[in-house]
């Protein structure tokens, strides 16, 4: 079975130690499902730092479909959401693009037969001050493509949606803290608390899509 995380440097783990980070955490626990169920699992992190979705559709074929694909993660936007003062105002990737990438995403992969689509959203951010180039602040603009996730996956009924944004809100609201304790000192990377909590999301969710095809497949 070939599980593949594919995103950015949220799914990388970018500055934290690889054996934290919540994907890697994700292939150790699924090693236990390979011995009870004594099936190959193969677990992929085909994701870059820094990439949108445009450098994602660039490169899907070779880093992910070409290989065959059972279960993926994608994981997108905090590059895209972005705006960079050389861009006179504009983010990285605009929204309508970043909706009809998303879908050619979801399409390429569908046509290559993967059993599962996961797509998550992305957890909020410390980054609430308006650029000085633009009349957004980072953390708005998170929270608008998140919006365009959301409805992305509400078009598709084979792809199911982690809300990490939600998840992140409710369990802050919950144990009274601030999104400062789960990110590095940039206010957007995760920091080992902020792993913590994509694992806790996201684990189980994977568990039971493996344990679904297994199943399905193998039984």
């Amino acid at each position: 079975m070939n599980i593949f995380f594919f995103g950015d440097s949220i799914c990388s783990g970018q500055g934290v130690s690889v054996h934290k980070t919540w994907v890697t955490r994700i292939s150790q626990n699924l090693e236990n499902l390979e011995k009870k169920y004594k099936i190959p699992i193969t677990v992929t992190n085909s994701s870059i730092n820094g990439n949108t979705t445009r450098q994602a559709l660039e490169r899907i074929h070779y880093d992910v479909l070409s290989h065959g694909v059972d279960i993926i993660l994608i994981q997108f936007g905090m590059n895209d959401c972005n705006y960079w003062s050389t861009d006179k105002g504009l983010p990285r990737i605009s929204k309508q693009a970043f909706k009809s990438n998303l879908l050619e995403i979801i399409e390429k992969v569908e046509k290559h037969g993967a059993k599962k689509m996961i797509i998550n959203t992305n957890h909020p951010t410390g980054r609430s001050k308006k650029y000085s180039f633009a009349e957004i602040s980072y953390q708005k603009s998170n929270e608008e493509y998140n919006d365009i996730i959301r409805w992305v996956v509400g078009q598709k009924k084979a792809v199911l949606l982690n809300d990490i944004e939600k998840y992140f809100f409710l369990y802050m609201r919950g144990n009274d803290e601030d999104i400062y304790t789960f990110l590095l000192k940039d206010n957007l990377h995760l920091g080992i608390k902020g792993h913590d909590l994509y694992l806790l999301k996201t684990y189980p969710l994977i568990e039971k899509e493996v344990i679904q095809i297994i199943k399905r497949k193998w039984a």
